[in-house]
C-alpha cells in the first residue's frame, strides 16, 4: 500500500483548500436562505454560480502570468487575501447587486489558491501526485462538511448564518502565520512563461474534465431542491443533503486511491464515474428521504475523486507544462461552474427540477467517453 509523507508543504496547501471548502460547503445551504431573503427565482439565484464560473475563467487567464512573475507560493497567498477580503461583501451585502460582484471578486482569489494547490502537490510528490491531490481534497471535504453543518446549525438556532461564513477570515490569518514559509518558490527564474500548443489528447481530456465539473456543481447546487421536491421534506433538510454529499466527497477522495493503488489512474476514474452514475440513478428515482440521502452519499463517493484525478490527468498530458494545463483547466472549470448550475436552474423553472436533472447522466457519460478515447499512460510524455 502506497504511503504519503504529509509534511509542511502538504498541510499548508491542503489547509488553504480546506478554508475555501468551508466557505463552499456553507454556500450551499446559504443559497435557499439568501434566495428567500432576496426574493429571487431559481434562475436568478443560479447567477451566483455563474459568477463563480466567470471568476474561474478570469483566474485562468491571469494565473500563468502571475505565477511566472511572483511564483506559486506568493500567488496562493495573494489569492487567499483576495478571497478573504471579498467574503464580507458577499455575506453582508444583502442585495443581489452586492452579492453577485462580491462572489465574483472573492472567487478570483479562490481559484488562484486551487490552481496552485494541485500544481504544488504534483511537483512536491512526483511519484504519487494523484494520491497527494486526492488526500488533500479529502481533508478539504472535511472543511466542506463543517461549513455545511455550521451554516445550517446557526440558521436553525437563530444565529445569523452569515457569521459562520465569516469564520474563514481568522482561519486564513492563522494559516498565513503558520505556513507563509513552508512552500519554497522553486521556479526557474530564467525560464519563459509556459505557452504553446497542447495536443489533441489534452483537449479531449479537457472536455471530460469540463463534464465532470459540470456534473459536480449541478448536483451540489440543486440536490437539496430535488430532494424537497420529491420527498416533501422541509427546505431545512438542505443541510443534511449537502452534508451527505460532502461526506461522500471525503470518503471517495481519501480511500479510493488507497484501495485502488495498484490500478491505473484511468481505471480509478472509470470506477468512480460508474459509482456516480449508479448512485445518481437511485437518487433520481427516489421519493424517500433516507434513500435519497444514502444515494447522495454514494454520489459524493463517485464525484469526490474526480476533480483531483482529472486535474492530474491534464497535467500528465500537458507535455511538462503544468501551469499552462492548470490555466486551461481553470477556463474549462469556470465555464462548467458558470453554465451547468444556471442551465439546470433555467430548465428547472421551465420543465421542473426532476426532468432538468437528466442532464447529469449525459455529463457522466461524456466524461467516461473521454477516458475511453484518450488513455493517460499511452499519451503521457515524461
Amino acid at each position: 500500500m502506497t504511503k504519503l509523507k504529509r509534511d509542511g508543504v502538504f498541510w499548508t496547501a491542503c489547509l488553504q483548500g480546506t478554508i475555501l471548502n468551508f466557505f463552499l460547503g456553507g454556500f450551499g445551504p446559504a443559497q435557499p436562505l439568501l434566495r428567500q431573503e432576496q426574493g429571487t427565482s431559481l434562475t436568478v439565484a443560479g447567477l451566483h454560480g455563474t459568477m463563480m464560473g466567470i471568476a474561474a475563467m478570469i483566474a485562468g487567464i491571469i494565473h500563468p502570468t502571475l505565477v511566472h512573475k511572483i511564483g506559486r507560493p506568493k500567488t496562493s497567498w495573494v489569492g487567499l487575501a483576495i478571497f478573504t477580503t471579498g467574503v464580507p461583501f458577499f455575506v453582508l451585502g444583502g442585495s443581489i447587486a452586492f452579492t453577485l460582484p462580491a462572489i465574483l471578486y472573492s472567487c478570483i482569489g479562490f481559484n488562484f489558491v486551487i490552481l496552485n494547490m494541485i500544481s504544488t502537490l504534483s511537483s512536491h510528490y512526483p511519484e504519487t501526485p494523484d494520491l497527494a491531490a486526492s488526500q488533500s481534497n479529502a481533508i478539504n471535504a472535511v472543511g466542506y462538511v463543517i461549513g455545511t453543518v455550521m451554516v445550517g446549525t446557526f440558521a436553525k438556532v437563530g444565529i445569523s448564518w452569515r457569521l459562520a461564513l465569516l469564520l474563514v477570515i481568522p482561519a486564513a490569518i492563522a494559516l498565513y502565520f503558520y505556513g507563509r514559509d513552508k512552500i519554497e518558490d522553486n521556479r526557474d527564474l530564467g525560464a519563459p512563461k509556459q505557452s504553446g500548443k497542447l495536443g489533441v489528447p489534452f483537449w479531449i481530456a479537457l472536455v471530460g474534465f469540463f463534464a465532470t465539473i459540470s456534473s459536480e456543481f449541478a448536483t451540489a447546487f440543486w440536490a437539496a431542491t430535488l430532494v424537497t421536491n420529491r420527498t416533501g421534506a422541509d427546505p431545512a433538510i438542505s443541510t443534511l443533503c449537502i452534508a451527505a454529499l460532502g461526506t461522500g466527497f471525503g470518503i471517495g477522495r481519501w480511500f479510493i486511491p488507497i484501495w485502488m493503488s495498484q490500478t491505473t489512474l484511468d481505471t480509478r476514474l472509470k470506477t468512480i464515474l460508474s459509482i456516480q452514475l449508479l448512485a445518481f440513478s437511485l437518487f433520481w428515482i427516489s421519493h424517500n428521504l433516507t434513500l435519497s440521502l444514502f444515494a447522495l452519499l454514494f454520489i459524493g463517493i463517485g464525484i469526490g475523486g474526480q476533480f483531483p484525478m482529472t486535474t492530474v490527468r491534464l497535467i500528465k498530458l500537458s507535455n511538462g507544462r503544468p501551469d499552462l494545463a492548470m490555466a486551461k483547466s481553470a477556463l474549462a472549470a469556470g465555464g462548467a461552474i458558470a453554465l451547468a448550475p444556471f442551465l439546470l436552474a433555467l430548465l428547472g423553472d421551465q420543465i421542473g427540477i426532476s426532468r432538468a436533472y437528466l442532464m447529469v447522466p449525459f455529463l457522466i457519460i461524456t466524461s467516461f467517453t473521454a477516458l475511453l478515447l484518450v488513455k493517460t499512460e499511452a499519451h503521457q510524455k515524461l
